[in-house]
């Protein structure tokens, strides 16, 4: 086995006494795991960062082996992580990323959105100017993963008009006339989840986070998956204090 790609580094996790086993967001080959020698070294630490773009050269004899990765730097991520909000945000996407995706199963929309969020992040003088971004990655990954909302016509009476409400149940969206009197029970809808545009103010945010984080826990961070979801609570909770 040879892969040779552009990837994103997620994870980095001590092997032995200098090496580390990588696992990296290629377009391609999905996530790819490999043993870095030397992956613990002073020179290796600021390359194998997590959010880090790099050039990656996995080779191995048989599928079922891991595969010895080199690998080389193409962008670093670092200053990032010398400010609390990008940071949480790096970790955050990295670590669900990692947590969510089966391994060698391409997904080369979410590695172009990975790459897309980082960017704004790096590039965005104001968390606001990212913040929903990052809810919008969720909402994809939800779909590459088979659990996808509907969010484009009413689960009840399948209008495409004056949808403000989403069922935490179904997932799909609810016409603000098939809401009436049960509103309390349904979620927000914030519009730029469905028609994208320039960035929503604090409070359609929110409720995006909302609508996203109870879809990932109840169908992909379940077990030991759920730990993930501190990364989460850390970033929501910098951005609330942001927000205010």
């Amino acid at each position: 086995m040879h892969i040779a790609a552009t990837a994103i580094i997620l994870s980095v996790r001590a092997h032995g006494e200098h090496g580390a086993v990588v696992r990296a967001l290629t377009p391609e080959d999905g996530v790819q795991p490999g043993y870095v020698r030397g992956g613990r070294s002073r020179a290796l630490r600021p390359v194998l960062q997590p959010g880090n773009l790099v050039r990656g050269d996995w080779r191995a004899r048989s599928e079922s082996q891991l595969a010895a990765l080199t690998v080389e730097l193409v962008e670093s991520r670092a200053p990032l992580f010398a400010e609390a909000l990008p940071a949480a945000a790096i970790e955050w996407l990295t670590a669900l990323t990692v947590a969510t995706l089966p391994e060698a199963q391409g997904y080369p929309r979410l590695h172009a959105a990975l790459d897309a969020v980082i960017v704004a992040v790096e590039a965005a003088p104001a968390a606001r100017a990212w913040a929903g971004l990052v809810a919008r990655y969720e909402l994809l990954l939800l779909a590459e993963l088979g659990f996808g909302l509907a969010l484009d016509q009413c689960v009840s009476t399948g209008a495409r008009d004056d949808l403000d409400f989403v069922s935490p149940k179904s997932g799909s969206a609810v016409s603000a006339g098939a809401a009436h009197g049960y509103e309390a029970r349904l979620f927000p809808l914030p519009r730029f989840l469905v028609e994208g545009g320039e960035a929503p103010d604090w409070p359609a945010i929110f409720d995006a986070f909302a609508i996203t984080g109870h879809f990932l826990e109840r169908d992909l961070l379940t077990g030991r998956a759920a730990e993930t979801l501190a990364a989460r609570a850390r970033l929501i909770d910098r951005l609330q204090r942001a927000s205010g």
